[in-house]
Formats: C-alpha cells, structure tokens, sequence
C-alpha cells in the first residue's frame, strides 16, 4: 500500500467535475491507501476541510504558502488556533521560493519563521516549500531550532548539499513525478544517495504528473509511478519503497491514522 504524502485534492479540476469519490476510487485502486492534502491559504483551508470532512484516509495541513503570503489574507493567531486542531496533523506549506517571487523575500522570510516558531508550539512537524532559497531556507530551519518539531522538505529538487543538511536535522526528503522526468538527473543521483528510510513520495497533484501520465492532470492514484522510479534507481522492490516510505509517513505524521 502506498501513501501520497502531498496532494491538493481541492485543486484537481477531476474534483469539481466529477466529485471527490472519483479520484479516491482511482486512488484505492492503485493500491494509496492515505493522503496528505496540504493547505496554502487560510481562505483556501475551510472549504478544503469541508471537501474531505469525515474521510479517515486523507489527513490535512493549513499554512501560508510562501508563493501566496504577500497576496492572501494573514492572520497568525487564526492559523495558530487551526493548527491546534487534532484534524490538522502538520504546518504547511511553508517556506520560501527566490525563483517565481524575486520581489518580497523578507515577507516571506518573517512568514517562515512564524510558522517554525508555530510547529514547535504545537509540537507539528512542517512541511517545507523551497526553491532557489538552499542557504537561507536551512539557515531558517536552524536558527528556528526545526529539529524539535522535524518535517519534510516537499517536491524535492535541490541539491545534495541540501539534501543532507536537511537529514541532518531530523528531516525527511519527499520525492514527487519530478524524479521521473528525462530533465532530473541530478534529482535523481540525489535519490540514490539518500536513505530509503528517510524518503517519502509524493504526487502534488494536480501538479507535476509523472511519466507515463505527463500533460495530464496529476492524482494521488499516480503516486505508484514515483515509487516504480525510486526502486528502479535503487535497485529495490517496488514492494519495498511503497512499505518503508508509508512507515515514514506515519512516523512523521503521527496523528495521521494508519491504515485508515
């Protein structure tokens, strides 16, 4: 059974179109048995927690996503009170991103640190969002004392230097249909390198579909072919990947429900 540790079912225009049930069916059957759906505006949090309400195999974040925090409402204390609730198991997406936003890295600086601050109140892991930003977003996880509360560093497509600071503070690396592209080469030499152990796979969906799938709208059910590239690369079972990821999702996640 499989996990996809990063989606956004409230994004998959399939959803709107056909309804929630579709997509999970498609999800059930390829064998995913828990979803994450990541949050990325406070606006955005209440109708995504209203869409999978009552579901025990999709878990939920909430945060300001670093792309979104200099356009969309902020209100910490509203985000504060959200995240202590027991049907949020994690605070995110957060982090930063240089590369689409070249214009407010200190928003999204002072944004960052209040949401490490928060998942350490909270005792939540966090989920990172990081691109173009390798030495600050680390910087950040230090100063903040990260390791205490741990997290994922999501859709991973730095570098190895990266990738290991990043282990170093107790974080896990989440591998999306990135890996599978003809263009990722260093991603993928960086997936050989990291320990299985220390990998989760994700989709992003509706984001990122993987090859067989590209040009298609991404789904949690797709999730698979990222693990089929991960064993391929490290010479494994597929069989393994989908087990050793899904025991780190749990172990991260811990108020997620297993087996659900």
């Amino acid at each position: 059974m499989f996990v996809d540790s990063h989606c956004h079912l409230d994004k998959i225009k399939r959803v709107e179109e056909l309804g929630l049930e579709t997509v999970l069916n498609d999800a059930a059957a390829a064998k995913v048995e828990h979803m994450l759906c990541v949050g990325v505006t406070l606006d955005d949090f209440y109708p995504m927690a209203e869409l999978i309400a009552g579901r025990s195999n999709i878990s939920m974040s909430c945060g300001l996503h670093p792309l979104y925090v200099a356009k969309n409402r902020v209100d910490y204390d509203e985000l504060t009170t959200i995240c202590q609730r027991d049907d949020v198991v994690a605070v995110g997406e957060t982090g930063l991103d240089y590369y689409y936003d070249k214009d407010n890295h200190h928003t999204q600086q002072e944004s960052f640190a209040k949401h490490i601050e928060l998942a350490n109140q909270v005792n939540k892991p966090l989920i990172i969002h990081t691109r173009d930003a390798r030495e600050d977003t680390i910087a950040m996880l230090k100063e903040g004392r990260a390791e205490q509360c741990r997290g994922v560093l999501h859709c991973f497509t730095e570098n190895q230097w990266m990738a290991e600071r990043a282990l170093e503070l107790d974080f896990y690396i989440s591998i999306s249909g990135i890996v599978t592209f003809a263009s990722a080469s260093e991603l993928r030499e960086v997936v050989k390198s990291v320990p299985l152990q220390r990998l989760l796979i994700e989709t992003d969906a509706p984001w990122l579909a993987p090859v067989p799938h590209r040009g298609k709208e991404n789904q949690p059910a797709y999730v698979t072919e990222v693990a089929k590239c991960i064993a391929e690369l490290k010479n494994i079972e597929v069989e393994e990947v989908a087990a050793v990821t899904k025991d780190n999702f749990y172990e991260l996640f811990q108020q997620a429900k297993a087996g659900a």
